[in-house]
C-alpha cells in the first residue's frame, strides 16, 4: 500500500472517487438547471451547488457534459467567457436544457 501525506492538520485527505461515482454525485445538479431551462455554463452549476471536483478535472466535466448532451438533457446554446477564476476569461460553452428536459421527460 502507498505511503499517503497527511494534511497540514494531521488528518489523512479523503481519496477522489471515482469518474461513475462522481457523475451520479454531480448529475441531479445539471439535470435541476436543466429542468429550469435557463441558460448556465458548467462551472456555474458546479460552483452553485458546491458540487466537488472530479477525479481528472482537465476531462471529466467535459465527458460530463457531453453524456449530457447524449443524453438529450441539455443542449449547446453559445459561447460565453468563463467566469471561473483560473480561466482567464477563455471562451465557455452555454448550456440550456432540452424540451424534454424542461419537461421532465429525461432523467
Amino acid at each position: 500500500m502507498p505511503a499517503q501525506q497527511p494534511t497540514l492538520d494531521g488528518t489523512l485527505p479523503v481519496p477522489a472517487p471515482d469518474y461513475h461515482t462522481w457523475v451520479d454525485q454531480v448529475r441531479p445538479a445539471f439535470v435541476a438547471a436543466a429542468r429550469t431551462g435557463r441558460l448556465f455554463t458548467s462551472y456555474e452549476i458546479a460552483k452553485t451547488n458546491d458540487l466537488p471536483e472530479p477525479p481528472n478535472p482537465r476531462a471529466d466535466w467535459g465527458n460530463l457534459v457531453l453524456s449530457l448532451v447524449r443524453d438529450q438533457v441539455i443542449e449547446h446554446v453559445a459561447f460565453d467567457r468563463s467566469s471561473r477564476p483560473t480561466g482567464e476569461r477563455s471562451a465557455v460553452a452555454v448550456w440550456r436544457g432540452t424540451r424534454a428536459a424542461q419537461a421532465g421527460r429525461v432523467a
